[in-house]
């Protein structure tokens, strides 16, 4: 048995290497590689895809790995529509953007219902049963290996379809779907945040990153963010037409409020809060590559993503006693069951948490001492 060094594919991140249990050393030398990460739910570790590192591996490894390619997934490939479909793809879009539906729920949609129509274009889309539409989706997971996100972003586009455009009854698309994995959100630590969010030189960057964390936004919302959203008389921030097109308050820090107005006074945005070189929205991707950037210089998790920061924001309010409902409230989530996921995240430990073990001893202890 021997260490495995996964090939790298292009423009990959990191390098992948699965250490059986037995090589204790090897491990131990991998460990003092920085940016190392371990991965529970691959068993693997990874570590920046460098050439350094891929030397290094090599030199610490000496003979004792092999080198292997992973296996290549194969991408679902671009279609051609014909006539029928093309107009079953124009009544989609049209329902859509009736209902209101975003940019980016329209965009998926199209997309799976434009292989949906390719793939059953020579049946009758009114006459496919249960079974024949959960076979379509078993051919997307065993050739595509699709993820159980994207099987439900199938599945929706498809329910969609049924219901709303042809008027079907619900029986029809009452599709098995995956059972949803129950990971933990991720978290960076309190002086993992402050690290990250000061990074940053330009200032425009740095208040970016500070929104998101002490607002505990998601990306969109941040870009959504008009000048007058910025209530400083009043203390909030409102968030206007969020997920699910609702309309909420969070929390303004004083401190947000000082790298708003230094942020201010030099770029001076017309409407927008934060607005591209050319004027109008920021972009999402431009957002991605600061955030990067600060992750790259710090060190933190480098599976973390801007999402991270909401993460954060609302487990570190947990750790500082703040009302479950009120982190509901600010984070937006209709249902508490969702905000509940991080009490599981928060950290456990003997400065706050009185281990029964010791309890039980200091009173033993103290009974003795009485006798």
């Amino acid at each position: 048995m021997k260490i495995v060094i996964y090939q790298p594919v292009k423009q990959s991140h990191r390098i992948k290497i699965k250490i059986p249990y037995q090589f204790t050393d090897e491990r131990a030398l991998l460990k003092t590689i920085e940016g190392r990460f371990y991965h529970k739910n691959q068993k693997l570790w990874s570590v920046p895809n460098t050439k350094e590192n891929w030397d290094l591996l090599q030199l610490i490894f000496k003979n004792k790995y092999q080198i292997e390619k992973p296996n290549k997934i194969p991408k679902i490939p671009s279609v051609i529509l014909n006539e029928k479909s093309l107009n079953e793809l124009a009544k989609v879009y049209q329902k859509l953007v009736m209902k209101s539906y975003s940019e980016h729920t329209i965009r998926n949609y199209k997309a799976e219902l434009s292989n949906f129509f390719k793939y059953f274009e020579n049946f009758d889309l009114k006459k496919l049963d249960k079974e024949q539409i959960e076979s379509y989706i078993f051919y997307l997971i065993e050739k595509y290996k699709i993820s159980e996100s994207k099987q439900n972003t199938v599945i929706n586009a498809i329910k969609f379809y049924y219901e709303k455009v042809l008027e079907l009854p619900r029986e029809f698309y009452d599709i098995q779907r995956p059972k949803r994995p129950k990971t933990l959100p991720n978290v960076l630590s309190q002086d993992e945040v402050l690290r990250l969010i000061n990074s940053p030189k330009n200032i425009k960057h740095k208040a970016m990153l500070y929104t998101l964390y002490s607002c505990g936004l998601r990306v969109s919302e941040l870009l959504n963010l008009r000048i007058k959203d910025i209530r400083s008389d009043l203390g909030y921030v409102f968030i206007k037409g969020a997920k699910g097109k609702k309309d909420r308050h969070t929390v303004l820090s004083d401190y947000l409020l000082e790298i708003l107005r230094e942020y201010f006074l030099q770029h001076k945005p017309a409407y927008w809060l934060f607005e591209g070189q050319s004027g109008g929205k920021y972009s999402a991707k431009s957002v991605q590559k600061i955030y990067r950037k600060a992750q790259q210089e710090t060190g933190v998790n480098p599976w973390s993503t801007p999402h991270t920061l909401r993460h954060s924001f609302a487990t570190h309010l947990l750790e500082n006693g703040e009302n479950l409902r009120n982190i509901q409230i600010m984070l937006g989530h209709e249902s508490s069951k969702t905000t509940e996921i991080y009490t599981h995240v928060i950290n456990i430990n003997n400065k706050k948490v009185r281990n029964p073990l010791d309890i039980i001893i200091k009173q033993h202890k103290f009974d003795n001492r009485k006798k």
